[in-house]
């Protein structure tokens, strides 16, 4: 359609946040990503599954640029990370300019990594004064609110060794979200936890994903993911074989990698229900 004042715009497409394309990831001759291709719209949750050594982490880590792709690029909110265009070619980014791109991810891995020697109050202030220049009266009452958003308010004068470990998880969560990020990525959040410690940080991520974040989650929890993600994709030897809204995929999957996997994964839950209800029998005497 056209007016006086010549064409239309074309409508807008979707705002993606990540977009990944021809992404190959090599360590020496093991090709851990083979030309991947992926797009994530704002808003967008996104579950990754697959066996492990599929290329899940490696994908995350691509995302933020914390592994060099071999080939293939990453676009963050249309801005290429780790590249940039120089008279007309693409060059090596800066740390300084790769940091500051990197400053919109959020990024929440198996292991905490808290500062032992700051309370949980001052591991969330930490990347906004030291990195967004907020002064003290700027992040602390920002800290504060997040770590009540993640259940934890009366734990801001604690320091890490007095926490459990989902309450550490939560505080690692609350630190990414400090820096106010447009992406979260989550890498097996919950995989380091105990079994009864697991549904506090998987209910802080539902919040989020309720929220409206924006998530690419690498995870074991199939009802988490089939709760939470409006697309699931599953990995498998470095490639996305199969993706889908997740009715879809996990109640009738159309790959035969998926169907076994899945398979796989319930044979599995079922054996460590039935053990659990054994050791929870007591003997008749």
């Amino acid at each position: 359609m056209s007016d006086a004042n010549g064409p239309a715009a074309p409508a807008p497409g979707p705002a993606y946040v990540v977009q990944v394309s021809g992404l190959t990831k090599r360590f020496g001759e093991i090709e851990v990503l083979k030309d991947v291709d992926l797009a994530v719209a704002a808003g967008e949750k996104v579950a990754i599954i697959g066996p492990s050594g599929s290329g899940k982490t490696t994908l995350l880590r691509c995302v933020a640029h914390l592994e060099r792709p071999t080939t293939g690029h990453v676009e963050i909110a249309g801005e290429r990370i780790g590249e940039k265009l120089v008279n007309g070619k693409w060059r090596e980014m800066s740390d300084r300019e790769i940091a500051r791109i990197r400053t919109g991810i959020g990024m929440v891995f198996q292991r905490f990594n808290l500062f032992p020697h700051l309370t949980a109050l001052e591991n969330v202030m930490l990347g906004p004064t030291r990195v967004l220049k907020l002064g003290r009266a700027e992040a602390e009452p920002l800290a504060r609110e997040l770590l009540r958003k993640v259940g934890l308010a009366h734990k801001a004068a604690d320091y890490p060794e007095r926490l459990s470990g989902g309450q550490q998880q939560r505080v690692a969560i609350a630190r990414s979200l400090a820096m106010q990020p447009r992406l979260m990525l989550f890498d097996e959040a919950t995989s380091a936890l105990d079994p009864e410690l697991i549904g506090e940080v998987l209910n802080v991520m539902r919040t989020l994903a309720q929220d409206g974040m924006t998530m690419l989650i690498v995870t074991h929890e199939m009802q988490f993911a089939e709760d939470v993600a409006d697309r699931v994709i599953f990995m498998d030897h470095g490639r996305i074989v199969d993706e889908g809204p997740p009715h879809e995929l996990f109640r009738a999957p159309s790959h035969p990698r998926t169907q076994a996997f899945l398979h796989a994964v319930v044979d599995r839950q079922v054996m460590a229900e039935t053990a659990a209800e054994i050791a929870g029998e007591t003997p008749t005497p």
